[in-house]
């Protein structure tokens, strides 16, 4: 596993949260090489840390800090590797009864053993609820990325920090005649030492340092580095970079010069003499334009946006492969030869789903298996065994043809999802409508899931014979039907064929109808290493329970925590801001029991109970918080006087402007003004008769009004003047125009100036009289 990304919510929104995430250490969704350096879970007697706080615990507590435990999956305990390893290691392992691999630790005071998976689930489930703090929304989903294609799993950062780990390991033993094996503590500060050279190697090329003081009994050691002898030292593991980019070039089919750019990711990769040697294979300069630490985790980010229905990202083409070529085995019904076939070849594209045919009478295993067990990192090839049952014999005796369904699902796992065993059914004619719907319907039935049957392609494969599979490049090559399928299938006679009877001709004898069915048969999977449904819950059940304890330790160091920022927060405040505001007795009385408060953590406070760490904050802050009330009530009592004082004289101003008649005001009524001087006046007096029994107070007595009094008093005074003095001043109405009937609206005053000058003129024309030439013709309007 290299790295994980989350997905929150309906899918991923992990995306947002990637930077915030980067700071709270312990990886939430993490990115490659931060999930390789913070991988670690320290156990206590108390609770399980994990992520940043464990590492820095891993030299303190090396027995009970478990790191480095990813290659442990899929092993067994006696395996050469995992034997080899334990010598490297802080922590213990043991044989578990299934023959994995163990971890033993002490937790709660208690000797446990957690399998790999165990302490797997602890990290992920850590990484869950960091991402889950980070984007306040629950997490559903995540991605996980996994190496494919072509890596080496012994070349990466950690194989060079062995290297140089075991040169200095001998360079002490020589010098300083210190056996730094031996001790487990010094080893684990040689490793963190080693990996800082090297980081430091990659950027300098002159001669480095590296001195640990007290390394073992007491003393202090040194050495020195430069980059050349560190090339020269790694240069077995440098031959290595080669072998994994020809394996690549080979399985996708390309050529050097088909490569248009080359981008490395990971932390490995910085070490200048990698980057040479992938440069120099390839033939061009390589890129870095991508976080070598945090590329892959960011490819995950962009995966989950791509599996989220909440973000729009442009269209990506993503196919995944099977690393390794997969094949089943199979016992004939009567014979004792095996029969195999190769279902899937390496680099098959992924999600993927293929459907064999055998020919069976009773219920058979199929066994799956890495075609290539050398190409697999991993000593076991076995995948696991399917038994598919309840199959049985047609009622004629003949085979029963057994549709069996294989698959590699979107994460890269191979399973027998489904089985099907074709039955033949003798029907009555009557029966054919109904039957043949039936079919219909079978054969439309969408699939139980849609993904699975993306990609499906249907083998045959009878007893005695090899099936015939196609390649990944042809189409699906299908056998012929077999007579007794032909036969079977349900067929509808022609009409009109039927009418072209001879008449001489006797009438032909009625074949039974058959109707074919299709039985699912239960499937009995085995996987390798697969973990029992018992043992499975048991695990769970565990987790909660230790999930469970973490919170409640969390709780009781929080409590304890905040005690002790009390302490030393209001010591320093004491003898600073908040001296003043305390009386010197009380002063000196706490002080004093700040200092016991301290003494008692660190003694028999060193380990209580929650609630002891509340009382005990309860009691601290009945004397601290009068005072920081009145420093506080100092700071703010000033600027709440100040704005109460403008306001007072704000509306005294408005009130002076009414009495001398200021046109801007004289539209208010004189009862409401009253109002507001008399508001003023009332305030004015109150704020003058606090302030002055403040004044009489000293910084170390309780104040005599509180700045939310004050700011309560600012409420009131604006209540109560602001409506009055903001009144709007009553708008002026123009002179209003009068509609003639049939014209436009004219004033009265312009009307009756027309009608002196018009006196003496011609009288207007009587109904009837039209004047159709002349422009001031009367409008009429006729009914």
């Amino acid at each position: 596993i290299a790295t994980a990304a989350i997905l929150g919510g309906p899918a991923a929104h992990w995306v947002e949260s990637f930077e915030k995430a980067r700071e709270e250490g312990s990886g939430s969704g993490t990115w490659r090489g931060q999930w390789r350096r913070r991988s670690v879970i320290s156990f206590g007697s108390k609770n399980r840390t994990i992520g940043v706080a464990a590492k820095n615990q891993q030299i303190t507590h090396a027995n009970n800090t478990v790191s480095n435990f990813k290659r442990f999956h899929g092993r067994a305990f006696n395996d050469p590797f995992i034997q080899k390893e334990k010598e490297n290691l802080s922590y213990d392992l043991v044989q578990l009864k299934n023959g994995g691999v163990g971890i033993k630790v002490m937790y709660m005071d208690e000797e446990h053993l957690f399998s790999v998976e165990q302490i797997t689930a602890m990290l992920l489930t850590k990484l869950k609820e960091t991402a889950e703090n980070n984007l306040k929304k629950p997490v559903t989903d995540c991605v996980i990325s996994v190496l494919g294609t072509a890596f080496d799993p012994f070349l990466g950062g950690k194989n060079f920090d062995e290297k140089l780990v075991e040169h200095f390991c001998a360079e002490f033993k020589t010098k300083y005649k210190l056996d730094a094996k031996s001790k487990i503590r010094a080893l684990l500060r040689l490793y963190q030492e080693c990996e800082k050279l090297k980081k430091l190697m990659s950027s300098n090329s002159t001669d480095l340092p590296l001195n640990i003081e007290c390394f073992m009994n007491d003393k202090d050691v040194s050495g020195k580095m430069n980059r050349s002898q560190f090339e020269e030292l790694c240069a077995e593991l440098l031959q290595k970079i080669e072998v994994p980019l020809y394996s690549l070039m080979e399985q996708t089919h390309l050529k050097v010069e088909d490569v248009s750019a080359v981008e490395i990711v990971g932390g490995a990769t910085r070490i200048p003499a990698v980057k040479e040697r992938i440069a120099k294979f390839f033939g061009k300069d390589i890129s870095t334009t991508l976080n070598a630490d945090e590329a892959v985790a960011r490819g995950c980010a962009l995966q989950c946006a791509i599996l989220s229905p909440a973000f729009k990202v442009r269209e990506f083409s993503v196919t995944d492969a099977v690393p390794f070529p997969i094949s089943l085995v199979w016992n004939h019904d009567s014979e004792d030869t095996e029969g195999v076939h190769e279902v899937f070849s390496r680099n098959h594209a992924a999600p993927f789903s293929k459907v064999l045919t055998f020919l069976r009478r009773g219920p058979f295993e199929l066994e799956a298996f890495y075609s290539d067990p050398q190409g697999v990192p991993y000593p076991e090839a076995k995948i696991g065994r399917f038994v598919v049952q309840n199959v049985s014999a047609q009622k004629d005796g003949e085979k029963s043809r057994v549709k069996v369904k294989v698959r590699v699902n979107t994460h890269g796992i191979f399973t027998i999802s489904t089985a099907s065993m074709v039955e033949k059914v003798p029907t009555e004619e009557n029966e054919m409508s109904s039957a043949e719907a039936d079919m219909e319907c079978l054969n439309q039935r969408p699939p139980e899931n849609p993904d699975a049957d993306k990609n499906v392609q249907q083998d045959n494969s009878e007893a005695g014979t090899q099936p015939q599979v196609q390649t990944d490049a042809q189409q699906t090559s299908q056998s012929p039907p077999s007579p007794e399928l032909t036969s079977e299938e349900n067929k509808i006679p022609d009409a009109d064929k039927a009418n072209e009877k001879k008449v001489d001709q006797p009438p032909e004898a009625k074949k039974p109808k058959i109707k074919v069915v299709n039985v699912e048969l239960p499937i009995e999977a085995n996987l390798v290493w697969q973990l029992g449904k018992d043992l499975l819950n048991m695990y769970i059940e565990t987790e909660g329970k230790m999930i469970m304890q973490d919170k409640l330790e969390k709780e009781r160091n929080d409590a304890k925590n905040a005690v002790e920022e009390y302490v030393y927060e209001f010591r320093d405040k004491l003898c600073g801001p908040y001296e003043k505001f305390i009386c010197e007795q009380d002063h000196q009385n706490f002080l004093r029991l700040l200092t016991e408060t301290e003494d008692w953590l660190y003694e028999e406070g060193e380990d209580q109970a929650k609630q002891a760490y509340v009382d005990k904050l309860e009691e601290l802050m009945k004397i601290g918080t009068p005072v920081k009330v009145r420093f506080q009530e100092a700071e703010e009592r000033p600027k709440m006087f100040e704005e109460l004082g403008q306001r007072l004289q704000h509306y005294a101003k408005i009130a002076a402007d009414f009495r001398n008649k200021d046109e801007k005001y004289n539209h208010i009524d004189e009862s409401e003004m009253k109002k507001v001087e008399k508001s003023v006046n009332e305030v004015m007096e109150w704020m003058n008769n606090v302030m002055n029994a403040q004044a009489k107070k000293s910084l170390d007595q309780d104040p005599v009004v509180r700045a939310q009094e004050i700011k309560t008093k600012i409420k009131e005074l604006n209540n109560t003047c602001e409506p009055v003095v903001t009144q709007p001043k009553p708008k002026i109405e123009s002179p209003k125009l009068e509609r003639t009937p049939n014209g436009p609206n004219i004033d009265k005053k312009e009307e009756d100036l027309e009608d002196k000058n018009n006196f003496g003129a011609e009288p207007p024309h009587q109904n009837g009289e039209c004047y159709p030439n002349e422009k001031n013709s009367v409008n009429m309007d006729l009914d």
